[in-house]
């Protein structure tokens, strides 16, 4: 059973930049591929990134592109979300994900583990 737990979330003027971390415990780190989805008011959760086993790989949801980079240090069993040109949009409790396949990332319903989830909140 793996445990995550995420911080750094906070509000943040429009422009502004954000890291996000999650920390896991209670598995093999290396074992599993990392992301971070979010939820909006109102809308479904939705994918932003999603980092390998071992970092190599990467993948973005395009409305995040060029933005956003996900990073992990498996020696401290944390993955990372830097966020940086914070829009409104892009407001939302921002969960982190484990699972074995960063293909599974894509795929709807997401069958991984979760985190309690951590608030952004982007002023205009």
């Amino acid at each position: 059973q793996v445990q995550l737990v995420e911080s750094g979330g906070g509000l943040v003027q429009a422009g502004g930049s954000l890291r996000l971390s999650c920390a896991a415990s209670g598995g093999t780190f290396e074992d599993y591929a990392m992301g971070w989805f979010r939820q909006a008011p109102g809308k479904d959760r939705e994918f932003v990134a999603a980092i390998s086993r071992r970092g190599g790989i990467t993948d973005y949801a395009d409305s995040v592109k060029g933005r956003f980079t996900i990073f992990r240090d498996n020696a401290k069993n944390t993955v990372y979300l830097e966020m940086n040109s914070l829009q409104p949009q892009d407001t939302a409790v921002y969960y982190c994900a484990a699972h074995q396949s960063t293909r599974k990332f894509r795929t709807l319903p997401f069958d991984g583990y979760w985190g309690q989830g951590t608030q952004v909140t982007v002023s205009s």
